[in-house]
């Protein structure tokens, strides 16, 4: 067997790793023994020689190890065949006939860090953000066709976060049958259009599905404004619920062009409504107090931590014109998808933003990441989508 390279932490580092963290930070390490290239599979130990676990090493990145496994065990198609089949379990048990379209991987969500897989009908989309999985990457293909059978299997490694890694971004179709440029999904009885190669995200996003039924539920007679609405998933709910109004803004014309192709999807032509191109923060301000739902679900306003301050601002000003834009009895459903604004600091810049407003509001209610997004509880950094629900009493 192969000696594989190791890195030994530092005296009182090993905590984090014992109790399941699946990161090990480049400032923890005492040293590292062996050549070691971006990728490659190595060791952790304690500065005391206790064997924490297996995982990928990339000494260009500031996380230079990603657990895989706390055992001493192979790290081939067997290990691998085992963490997708039980990734598939959950989904297999929580969406059968709910939807055609979810997340098969959610990485160290479902103990793959650095691997992301979701399904749209028939088609997979894959995403390797890290230089291990980048290497596994033909295997990976074989065993997600194996499990999945799907008719396609196309990448979508198109994230910034791969350049931290050393890697180029990469897309294209790594199994099957060409795809066509849009393809139709269907969620809770709404149908969408998903362009997989240029979408957002993956094609759609996903993580919002379990919010958008909830929003449903509660649109029924009421004027809906859908704020940074993309290709209007917020709205086809809210329309199949019955709202009586619905206003969409968006900054992209193509994006609001397949909104708009979505009405008639639906259908809900007959439902009146808007399509406004524009920046929100603007739009916002020049709109009346006239709506009974408003949906705030902006883009990460901070991507690092030293984005803090700025987008504590953005918040903070695209709630206070959201509550002036409410009626009485009106609620607010307003999400930070940005990592590192957690729910403390989100929670009272959107109460700071009440309070400006002169209006008298309730918490009601948070939403967050649906069934296949799941958190590995050792690892809270893997939470990121943040919801609170707010009316104005």
């Amino acid at each position: 067997m192969a000696i594989l390279p190791r890195v030994i932490l530092k005296k009182g580092r090993e905590k984090p790793v014992l109790r399941g963290h699946p990161w090990v930070f480049s400032g923890a390490v005492a040293k590292v023994e062996g050549e070691v290239s971006p990728g490659e599979v190595g060791e952790v130990y304690s500065k005391e020689g206790q064997f924490l676990g297996l995982g990928h090493l990339n000494p260009r990145s500031q996380i230079i190890l990603r657990l895989l496994t706390s055992q001493e065990e192979g790290l081939g198609e067997d290990f691998f065949r085992e963490r997708i089949s039980r990734a598939a379990v959950l989904r297999e048990e929580w969406l059968k006939e709910k939807t055609n379209a979810y997340r098969v991987i959610n990485g160290e969500g479902d103990y793959l860090p650095g691997l992301i897989v979701d399904r749209y009908g028939e088609t997979l989309v894959l995403q390797c953000l890290t230089a291990g999985m980048d290497r596994f990457k033909e295997m990976l293909t074989h065993l997600l066709a194996k499990e999945f059978r799907p008719l396609t299997i196309y990448e979508r490694s198109d994230v910034a976060t791969r350049s931290e890694e050393g890697l180029a971004e990469s897309c294209g179709l790594l199994y099957g049958k060409k795809i066509p440029d849009f393809i139709e999904i269907e969620e809770y009885g709404c149908r969408f259009k998903v362009n997989i190669k240029k979408g957002q995200k993956t094609g759609f996003y996903l993580d919002q599905r379990e919010n958008r039924f909830f929003l449903k539920k509660l649109s029924e007679g009421k004027n809906v404004l859908d704020c940074f609405c993309f290709t209007g998933a917020f709205s086809m709910h809210a329309g199949s619920g019955g709202a009586k109004e619905l206003t969409l803004i968006d900054s992209s014309e193509e994006a609001l062009l397949i909104a708009k192709e979505h009405f008639g999807l639906n259908p809900l032509d007959k439902i009146p409504h808007r399509l406004i191109r524009g920046d929100a923060f603007e739009i916002m301000r020049g709109l009346e107090t006239r709506y009974d739902i408003l949906i705030l679900d902006p883009p990460p306003f901070a991507r690092k931590k030293g984005h803090l301050p700025s987008a504590s601002r953005g918040y903070k000003d695209l709630n206070l014109s959201a509550f002036r834009l409410l009626n009485k009895g009106g609620l607010l459903f307003t999400f930070s998808c940005s990592h590192h604004m957690g729910w403390d600091l989100f929670q009272k810049i959107v109460f700071s933003a009440a309070l400006d407003s002169g209006k008298r509001v309730q918490f009601v209610g948070r939403m967050g990441h649906p069934w296949d997004h799941p958190i590995n509880l050792s690892h809270p950094e893997g939470e990121y989508l943040r919801g609170l629900i707010c009316r104005v009493s």
